[in-house]
């Protein structure tokens, strides 16, 4: 007789082709806290009994795999009898297991509804897995997906209306399939529109990006109508953000007649309508737009400023001759290194050359033009001086003569001695910012297309500057204009003004020549950013970003040049 603890449960299996499968009774109840053995979803044969050795047998284990298989394709099984499967085919599914219902779903998914019943599974599969519960993380992740991409949002919210169709004459198995995948699907499209309105909201609502303030010179003088728009950037500098020039000629026949004519009133007034346009096309904070020689000279100047400002729409201010020196003095304070004792700066213009004497021994301040000791503004430049000795065919006679003109007038100067012995030190040099200076230096250099990076802050010897001047003196007017440095415009001008440069250089000799291509217009850039705290006051890290990202702009104080 056997023992009855280790009696095995019988087990009856009915149907022909393998079909249901039940238990007939257990000989003791399942433990307390054990789940029952229980029949997989779709299928409704119990689990594999193992016999006395503890082995399957072939026919447990063959069964384990269709129930496997039937598990995991039971929701295909049910909407593929649902949706335009023949009675045949039903019949057989409800009398055979579960692989043999997989097998004829399969065979009636090759059939002429085979498309659709594959749209039904994959409305099933998406069903379920809608079903389940999203984690927040998902979810998330979702929303922005369908954030970035819109286009995903509308196919999303368009495939359940496809499917719907698709499934209009089918099973209630398809409907409720469908209905748990489309109800998901339409609450996270509104909670996503939901969503894209508080992102814009919150975009709306964060600060606009720091914008760096513009400023404005425009400097209208005897021979050319300059405009400059800049932003500040490191202290004391600033980056150009758009610029104009044009030679105007303002002062022709103003040395002879005493009055601007009509013809360069008109160039002068068309110059400045391209200013006012470039003006108002950008948000400037602050402008000073100024006119010097030929207009506070001549007699018919305020006439002219009338027609300005009906005409081009600007109002311009006249300085006077210290005002002038002053602002050049500003504009080239950067240039100025830490081991100069003391300088002479001047300006070469069309109507007037402005001097200072600069003395930095005692202290030094940012502003080059606080160290002024002594100034003086000569009546002549070089369009006066040109159509006072004439320019077009100079000769080294008349040459000799404009240099003993423009010397008398400096020995009227009283106070061109005031440097003392800091004159002749080593530490001693002179700074030319005018047309003048920068046409010898492309010169000197050979360029074959003036360039200001080049140009401005290099610096010049004594003999090299005489040697440009005579060079200059041995060519004829068409061999002065066809050089790229000088042309046209300045071919008549550039003698007159080696001429004023000499008699500088004869009462005040020096063996260096620092050349600067700036002037009156980065002046008042200085000066309006320091009155308006801009370096003071401005983001460091944010002004800095921005010169960096805008490769076209450019930084006026040369590298390696520290300023006083």
């Amino acid at each position: 007789m056997k023992n009855p603890d280790l009696h095995t449960p019988k087990v009856s299996i009915s149907g022909a082709s393998g079909g249901k499968e039940s238990k007939q009774a257990s000989p003791e109840p399942p433990k307390t806290g054990q789940r029952q053995n229980r029949s997989p979803v779709g299928s409704s044969s119990p689990k594999p009994v193992a016999d006395e050795s503890g082995r399957f047998d072939k026919k447990q284990r063959k069964r384990a795999r269709r129930r496997k298989a039937g598990k995991n394709n039971g929701t295909e099984a049910v909407l593929s009898g649902a949706q335009g499967v023949s009675p045949s085919a039903q019949s057989n599914s409800a009398g055979s297991d579960k692989a043999t219902g997989h097998r004829s779903t399969r065979g009636e998914n090759s059939s002429a509804n085979g498309s659709q019943n594959g749209e039904l599974k994959n409305g099933a599969r998406n069903g379920q897995k809608s079903g389940k519960k999203l984690s927040n993380r998902r979810r998330r992740s979702r929303r922005k997906k369908q954030q970035d991409n819109p286009a995903t949002l509308q196919n999303t919210a368009s495939a359940p209306v496809q499917q719907n169709q698709t499934a209009k004459n089918g099973h209630a198995t398809a409907q409720t399939a469908h209905k748990h995948h489309h109800r998901p699907v339409q609450a996270k499209t509104d909670h996503s529109s939901h969503n894209t309105a508080e992102h814009r909201t919150a975009q709306a609502a964060q600060p606009r990006p720091y914008e760096p303030p513009l400023y404005a010179a425009l400097d209208l003088g005897t021979n050319n109508c300059r405009l400059l728009i800049a932003t500040p950037s490191r202290p004391g500098q600033f980056r150009v953000v758009d610029s104009f020039s044009r030679i105007v000629r303002l002062g022709e026949g103003f040395g002879t007649s005493g009055r601007l004519s009509d013809q360069a009133m008109n160039r002068a007034i068309e110059a400045l309508k391209v200013c006012r346009d470039k003006l108002e096309s950008k948000n400037i904070r602050r402008r000073r737009l100024i006119a010097t020689e030929a207009c506070r000279s001549a007699s018919n100047g305020p006439e002219f400023l009338q027609r300005v400002r009906e005409e081009a729409g600007l109002e311009l201010e006249i300085v006077d001759r210290q005002t002038e020196a002053s602002l050049a003095v500003s504009g080239c304070g950067t240039l100025v290194n830490r081991e100069t004792d003391a300088l002479v700066l001047f300006d070469i213009g069309g109507g007037s050359s402005e001097i200072a004497l600069i003395d930095v021994t005692c202290r030094r301040s940012s502003r080059l033009a606080e160290h002024i000791t002594a100034w003086t503004s000569l009546p002549v430049g070089v369009v006066t001086l040109a159509e006072k000795f004439g320019g077009r065919d100079v000769t080294p006679e008349n040459y000799a003569e404009m240099v003993a003109y423009v010397a008398g007038l400096l020995n009227d100067f009283s106070e061109r001695h005031k440097l003392g012995d800091l004159a002749q030190s080593t530490h001693f040099h002179l700074l030319g910012t005018s047309g003048t200076v920068t046409t010898l230096a492309g010169i000197h250099l050979g360029l074959e297309r003036y360039d200001r990076r080049r140009v401005d802050g290099m610096w010049m010897g004594a003999q090299d500057v005489t040697d440009m001047t005579t060079k200059l003196l041995s060519w004829d007017f068409k061999t002065r204009v066809a050089n790229p440095c000088i042309g046209a415009d300045r071919a008549d001008l550039v003698l007159a003004g080696c001429a004023i440069l000499d008699a500088i250089r004869q009462i005040w000799p020096s063996e260096r020549l620092l050349v600067a291509d700036r002037g009156l217009r980065e002046g008042i850039l200085t000066e309006l950013m320091s009155r308006d705290g801009a370096w003071r006051h401005r983001r460091p890290h944010q002004a800095k970003e921005t010169y960096m990202k805008n490769g076209s702009g450019r930084d006026t104080q040369t590298k390696g040049r520290q300023s006083i």
